[in-house]
Parts: structure tokens; C-alpha cells; sequence
């Protein structure tokens, strides 16, 4: 069995690196075949990534966190909890999303941003 320790404090976990991009998947998360995980990103937790999304650069998903149709996370930007990231959204540079946030319909996070609640949507472009 491969394990990866994705320095969350679990230590090692059962993994997988990801056959597109070679990103660490833990076996826990589900992240569906068309997606692409790059070498440096990861998906852990219970996380759901499905429908042509793309987590890439130092990017983290864990968490019970749920990405999908064509958004892409990246940069050092983080997506955790129970937020949700979709349709064309896009969460990079230092931004970070949890708790119950949902951002969607081809809005932007980014800069600093630290969002944990409500939802972002219409094209709407955020930045601290």
C-alpha cells in the first residue's frame, strides 16, 4: 500500500498520485479521472474534485470540500471544509476558502482573500 503524509498532523495515509499531473490524492477523496492534479497540488480528506477541474501549482483541497465543473484552484490557494468551487470559478494566488462558502458561475478569488461563508457568484472578482 502507498501511503503520503499531506502534513495535516494525520501522518501517512493510504494515496495515490494522480495519472493526470502526478498530484497526491489521498484514497479517502474522490477526484475523478478527467480532472488534473499537478505535480505539486493535493486532494485529501473527503474531498469530492469531478467534471474537468484543475487543481494545480501548490494548491490544497481537503476537507469535505466539493469542486466541479471546469474550476480551476491554484497558485497557494487552499479550498477545505464544506465550501464549494464551481462552474468556472477560479481560487488562486494566497486564497483561502472554507467552512460553507460556495463560489461559482465564473467568479474569482483571489490575492488574500478568507472566506468562509456565503456565496460569491455572477462574475464577481474578490481580493484582500
Amino acid at each position: 500500500m502507498t501511503t503520503h503524509d499531506f502534513q495535516d498532523g494525520s501522518g501517512p495515509v493510504p494515496a495515490h498520485q494522480h495519472p493526470s499531473g502526478g498530484g497526491w490524492v489521498a484514497d479517502s477523496a474522490v477526484v475523478d479521472d478527467d480532472a488534473y492534479i499537478g505535480p505539486n497540488a493535493c486532494v485529501f480528506g473527503l474531498a469530492w474534485v469531478c467534471n474537468n477541474v484543475w487543481v494545480y501549482g501548490n494548491a490544497r483541497v481537503f476537507g469535505s470540500a466539493f469542486l466541479s465543473d471546469e474550476c480551476l484552484v491554484f497558485d497557494n490557494a487552499s479550498v477545505s471544509g464544506e465550501a464549494r468551487v464551481s462552474v468556472n470559478a477560479r481560487v488562486y494566488e494566497n486564497a483561502s476558502l472554507s467552512g460553507s462558502v460556495v463560489v461559482t458561475g465564473r467568479a474569482w478569488v483571489h490575492g488574500a482573500a478568507s472566506l468562509t461563508e456565503g456565496v460569491v457568484d455572477h462574475e464577481q472578482d474578490v481580493e484582500a
